[in-house]
């Protein structure tokens, strides 16, 4: 007979201060949300809210994902935000926007993309 896997309940942590790091790609937009010393809370992203293909790098799918992150992140008790936004697509203003309105408040937002210092070369460009 197979063991019966017993599932743990997420206990609820008093955490009132965190970091939202939003990653926004023009494929996919993730938002993890952790505390101070960067131990991962919670984190959504286009894929997990159930969407498929081009359409997890729009600004509605970001939205979303910022949404359930949020409502995870105020469960186990937190009240107030840094944003982190890194990359270059649509979802950044919708994510930063969503969190704001799920009802976190933002103290602080920066933008974190990396800029190479001419690095590796960038793919050629699309020729449709």
């Amino acid at each position: 007979m197979a063991k019966r896997r017993t599932t743990r309940r997420r206990e609820k942590k008093g955490i009132v201060k965190g970091i939202a790091h939003i990653h926004s790609t023009f494929n996919n937009t993730i938002v993890t949300i952790t505390d101070p010393n960067g131990s991962v809370v919670c984190w959504a992203s286009a894929g997990t809210c159930g969407f498929k293909g081009t359409k997890k790098g729009t600004p509605f799918a970001a939205q979303l994902a910022a949404e359930t992150a949020a409502k995870k992140a105020i469960d186990q008790g937190m009240r107030q935000i840094d944003v982190y936004v890194k990359g270059p697509g649509p979802g950044r203003e919708a994510a930063i926007r969503s969190l704001q309105a799920a009802g976190l408040d933002i103290t602080l937002i920066k933008d974190v993309t990396p800029i190479p210092h001419n690095g590796c070369r960038p793919p050629k460009r699309r020729r449709v």
